[in-house]
């Protein structure tokens, strides 16, 4: 199987290829789909993955298997889960050490990612979510990119770990373990 994946991220285009290696070659396509505005990360990602799946059918030279697509979201308790699906939008445009700065006074500094991972082909769209549960901390580390260096998973933030250990725990990683795991099943019957 082959599975086109909508991203200009060369570490999720990595993190999905450890994945689903052995049940489908995945290849990067940069198609710019419509992100709509949803409160759902659910509807977001199956939105893109039908359009991207429909236009590569249009324009693709050879046949498209299935495509992927992924929305993450910081959901943050004493933010009654903001900035939730609107998370890349906050970081461009307050940055990542100012949400810290709101949420350092908080008593509640709990907060978690989930990404869902939308996966369209001819039958519709399915979605697969993963989560990681951590705190909100003073920013550390050098490694990773967007709100790793405040999230802090175990004593450590994400921009602490290699991309390792990081990818062991990763919700985007726990997301595409569903989704290799429903390949699995679907190829085998």
């Amino acid at each position: 199987m082959h599975i086109r994946f909508a991203t200009g991220n060369e570490g999720k285009l990595t993190e999905a290829r450890a994945y689903l290696d052995g049940v489908a070659t995945v290849e990067q396509v940069t198609y710019d789909y419509t992100e709509i505005q949803s409160a759902a990360l659910e509807e977001i990602a199956a939105v893109g993955a039908r359009e991207t799946y429909e236009y590569l059918q249009e324009t693709a030279d050879e046949p498209v298997d299935g495509v992927l697509v992924d929305d993450t979201g910081l959901f943050v308790d004493a933010f009654d889960g903001f900035p939730g699906p609107y998370s890349a939008y906050v970081e461009q445009t307050i940055g990542v050490e100012r949400l810290w700065q709101f949420a350092r006074d908080e008593d509640n500094r709990r907060a978690y990612f989930r990404t869902v991972m939308a996966y369209a082909d001819e039958r519709g769209v399915e979605t697969f979510t993963g989560s990681v549960a951590g705190t909100l901390v003073a920013p550390r580390g050098e490694e990773g990119f967007g709100y790793d260096p405040i999230f802090e998973y175990n004593g450590q933030t994400l921009a602490e770990m290699t991309a390792a250990e990081k990818n062991a725990i990763s919700h985007r990683g726990r997301a595409l373990a569903a989704v290799a795991d429903w390949l699995a099943e679907e190829t085998d019957v």
